[in-house]
């Protein structure tokens, strides 16, 4: 199963945009499937349901932090090296979609705040929202990377 098909079948099993794609790549992570999903949730819905940043791209951004981020806090060089890192897969997203933000990509108008709680998973559910194609372009997009960029050792 490729990255992508796998990040379209965890969202169609409910998990969460961010879930679905850190899941896609958890074994490149060093962390248990069942981690990556704990650490994701929250990103999910744009960040706790608030439609900010797409949780498909800060799954992305958390499996590019796992794979290429430097291990310490004070390589002030390599934290920007890798916010340069997870630009470019945004940008290449944007690119895609025109944005990064849930709420734009959703089709929902900004002054609206939803309920924190998140919306049964129904077929009217899966026919309204892009998330499962997001999800997979995200995959999509950081399979990509890695085969441009193999990891080290």
């Amino acid at each position: 199963m490729s990255r992508e098909e796998k990040a379209r079948a965890l969202f169609l099993a409910g998990a969460n945009c961010a879930q679905a794609v850190a899941g896609a790549f958890a074994d490149l992570c060093d962390l248990p499937e069942e981690k990556l999903f704990k650490i994701a949730c929250g990103f999910g819905g744009g960040m706790g349901r608030m439609r900010e940043v797409c949780g498909a791209v800060s799954g992305m951004t958390l499996v590019a932090d796992c794979l290429y981020a430097a291990k310490g806090i004070g390589d002030k060089a390599a934290k920007d090296a890798q916010y340069a890192v997870i630009r470019e897969l945004a940008d290449r997203f944007k690119a895609e979609t025109h944005s990064i933000v849930c709420r734009e990509l959703l089709g929902v108008d900004k002054n609206t705040r939803e309920s924190a709680v998140s919306a049964e998973r129904t077929a009217e559910y899966y026919r309204k929202r892009p998330c499962v194609e997001l999800v997979a372009l995200a995959a999509k997009i950081l399979d990509d990377y890695i085969a441009a960029h193999p990891l080290r050792g």
